[in-house]
């Protein structure tokens, strides 16, 4: 035997779907609602490409990739299949797979399996999840972290009904701004991260607009976010920002021009979970950012919030998978961190 797959079958991934009864559909098609990505030019985009081209290089190249994407439906078949067509698929050292280019598949709120790709992924591939039973289930399909989505269809008995799944509890998106751990670098499953785990528990629709090493407050990504339908902002991308120089000067600015066009609308300030060894100064960076939210506080605005980043993990070292980016247990402590202030926020409760 020379695979650790032909040891343990557990390690097996398969890499056909063959039903007899197998039946494809185009999620963009009702009944399916996809949320957290728009369709545009043959590729799910978490924003309009117009407007990444505004921002950066960097915003260009990960605008694309599905992180906070979202497929949901009800139906009673017995299994779900997709097939995913991927472009852009990023091998990664510190990430598997399974978080930056796999799917999760949640049933009635709970997890229930991963669609695993193939350790020789090229370009897509297809994977099935079976039930014990041909019951209605309320199914949620999380999208790849860190990958290019061109198509995806989701595989179903043809005999099976599909029905549109409940509404979020919320009618409005909550938005999170900000860097990798943002995006979701470097959970094992694109369920683990912070945003698609606050979305789950506070039954929240989210739009994920962190970008691996390009966040860095331009103007016009903060006027792309005042335009946005919001329940709440989550802004965190100090840790993007290359000094404290441009920190100073783009943090408060960035925040005042989404307050302008949104006098209401509540606004979390996180600084970076990272190791202060990842900084070149992660205090002065935090003391930036607790400026803004104290000069907003000055001015009588009383829907900002403040959260040290630095004090998630307090008294755990193996949150991270190289002292920056997030594991899942990293994650983990970032939703109850988060949760903590935005569930008050969606309740309406005023501090």
């Amino acid at each position: 035997m020379s695979k650790l797959s032909q040891v343990d079958r557990n390690f097996q991934v398969p890499d056909y779907v063959e039903k007899e009864d197998l039946c494809y559909y185009d999620v963009n098609d009702p009944p399916f609602t996809v949320s957290g990505v728009s369709y545009e030019d043959g590729l799910f985009r978490r924003m309009p490409q117009s407007v990444a081209k505004q921002v950066s290089e960097g915003v260009l190249y990960l605008h694309a990739n599905t992180s906070g994407g979202r497929v949901r439906f009800v139906t009673d078949s017995p299994y779900v299949a997709i097939h995913a067509v991927l472009d852009g698929v990023e091998l990664m050292s510190h990430m598997p797979l399974t978080g930056s280019c796999g799917l999760d598949l949640y049933v009635d709120g709970a997890y229930y399996g991963t669609f695993v790709p193939p350790a020789d992924l090229r370009d897509g591939f297809d994977h099935i999840l079976e039930f014990q039973d041909a019951r209605s289930r309320e199914i949620l399909i999380h999208m790849p972290l860190y990958c290019n989505v061109k198509e995806l269809l989701v595989g179903l008995s043809q005999t099976a009904g599909i029905l549109p799944p409940k509404a979020y509890g919320f009618e409005k998106p909550v938005v999170f701004y900000g860097h990798s751990i943002t995006q979701g670098g470097c959970a094992s499953r694109p369920g683990n991260s912070y945003p698609n785990t606050l979305s789950r528990r506070l039954d929240a629709d989210i739009i994920n607009l962190g970008f691996s090493g390009s966040c860095r407050g331009e103007r016009a990504m903060a006027q792309y976010i005042a335009d946005l339908p919001m329940q709440a902002l989550v802004m965190d991308y100090d840790h993007n920002a290359p000094d404290l120089t441009h920190l100073t000067k783009t943090h408060e600015p960035f925040f005042k021009i989404i307050r302008e066009k949104n006098p209401e609308l509540p606004v979390i300030f996180m600084t970076s979970t990272a190791q202060a060894r990842c900084f070149d100064d992660r205090d002065g960076r935090k003391e930036v950012i607790r400026r803004t939210y104290e000069n907003a506080l000055g001015a009588g605005d009383q829907n900002v919030y403040f959260i040290d980043g630095s004090k998630i993990y307090d008294g755990c070292d193996g949150a991270t998978v190289e002292g920056c980016h997030a594991n899942d247990l990293g994650f983990w402590l970032q939703a109850n961190a988060v949760e903590n202030i935005l569930r008050k926020i969606l309740r309406g409760e005023t501090k």
